[in-house]
């Protein structure tokens, strides 16, 4: 990259906040050219329509969680680190208006102290706000309360070639999963935070019993309902309720009678909740179907492969997430993942790679950013 590029980036971002990347700068493998951190959406304007009219390749980044999520970009210019881009204001009884590099966990902090929450849980550690929507990363809460997406009034944003917008999916405005820029804050939706929890979990050994223990309890309107099957010995199945502290102990000993076989009720979440089971080195997969066919898709997701797979998630929504090894190479993942398509297409179903190490990514069909959502 030209002197006189990062000369100009400088100029925007101010002395510091521009700088040749480093090795920890990367996407998928990819080492990218330059970092720029704005400050205000109009400095961030600035730097798109600067790379724009050099013809610049970039990614946004905020923790950096999920940047390797995603097919392998075809060229990487320029990071746009949206760190600078912090906090909240406008904080109202039933919304507030975050910045999108605002960690979520600060965001909940703060609301915490005012008896309020966001209702969502990204399992990336350390989400920002703005990677969490960028994705629409949900965790357990779903299956009460829905996406991100769906608790989002709107979000500003600026478009790839530096125009600023707002969004909100109506009168011709695009949705959320339609922006193709970087957003730089959103109003969403709060609840109150609820003043006592408790979870119920019981090991399971098969999709199957997890179907028949699934179906015992909807009825009682649990905040989440998660499932972690390891793929070699049992899993766990485990549920959330939230509300006043009678009515929660009362319903946990309801469910924890139903389910027998030595359920346990407690006040804190299993280590496992909320986590993703794969990692860096993994092909990640997220299966989405009707809760009812939940266990013969992950039957047959483990003839496919010709071994138990590790599948956990929000197993009374449908959404789960699963991990085949990076050992079996790119031909053998295609053919797992065009079987799994079949058995999907037939349950009104579907299957994304989400992420895959640097060496296979090019070789695997892992969906585009704005396909994750």
């Amino acid at each position: 990259m030209s002197d006189s590029l990062l000369d100009a980036l400088v100029d925007i971002c101010g002395p510091g906040f521009a700088r040749p990347a480093r090795t920890v700068d990367q996407v998928t493998g990819r080492r990218a050219g330059l970092v720029a951190q704005p400050a205000t959406a109009p400095s961030l304007a600035a730097v798109l329509r600067l790379a724009a009219a050099r013809g610049l390749s970039f990614r946004p980044r905020g923790a950096g969680t999920k940047i390797d999520w995603g097919a392998p970009p075809a060229g990487l210019d320029l990071i746009v680190d949206t760190a600078r881009l912090n906090g909240m204001w406008d904080h109202h009884d039933t919304t507030a208006v975050v910045a999108a590099g605002t960690p979520v966990s600060a965001v909940q902090a703060a609301l915490a102290l005012r008896g309020q929450r966001l209702a969502v849980d990204p399992p990336s550690v350390g989400a920002t706000v703005g990677g969490m929507l960028a994705v629409n990363e949900s965790g357990p809460l779903r299956h009460r309360f829905g996406s991100p997406a769906s608790q989002t009034v709107s979000v500003d944003y600026v478009s790839a070639v530096g125009v600023e917008g707002e969004s909100d999916g109506e009168d011709g405005r695009p949705g959320i999963a339609e922006i193709d820029g970087v957003i730089t804050s959103a109003v969403l939706r709060l609840e109150p935070l609820p003043p006592a929890r408790r979870w119920v979990g019981r090991s399971v050994s098969t999709p199957a019993e997890v179907d028949e223990l699934v179906a015992l309890t909807l009825d009682l309107s649990p905040s989440a309902i998660e499932v972690d099957l390891p793929g070699a010995g049992g899993g766990v199945l485990a549920l959330l309720l939230e509300g006043q502290e009678s009515e929660v102990a009362g319903a946990a000993d309801k469910i924890a009678g139903l389910w027998g076989g030595g359920a346990v009720v407690a006040s804190s979440a299993p280590s496992w909740w909320g986590r993703y089971p794969f990692g860096a080195a993994d092909v990640a997969l997220r299966i989405a179907v009707h809760p009812r066919h939940l266990q013969a898709v992950a039957y047959s997701l483990g003839d496919a492969a010709g071994r138990a797979v590790a599948i956990r998630g929000s197993a009374g929504v449908g959404t789960v997430h699963a991990v085949l090894p990076s050992s079996l190479g790119p031909i053998r993942v295609r053919e797992i993942v065009a079987g799994m398509e079949h058995v999907l297409l037939a349950r009104r179903g579907r299957l994304k790679i989400v992420s895959a190490p640097p060496e296979l990514a090019p070789d695997l069909p892992v969906a585009g950013r704005q396909d994750l959502f």
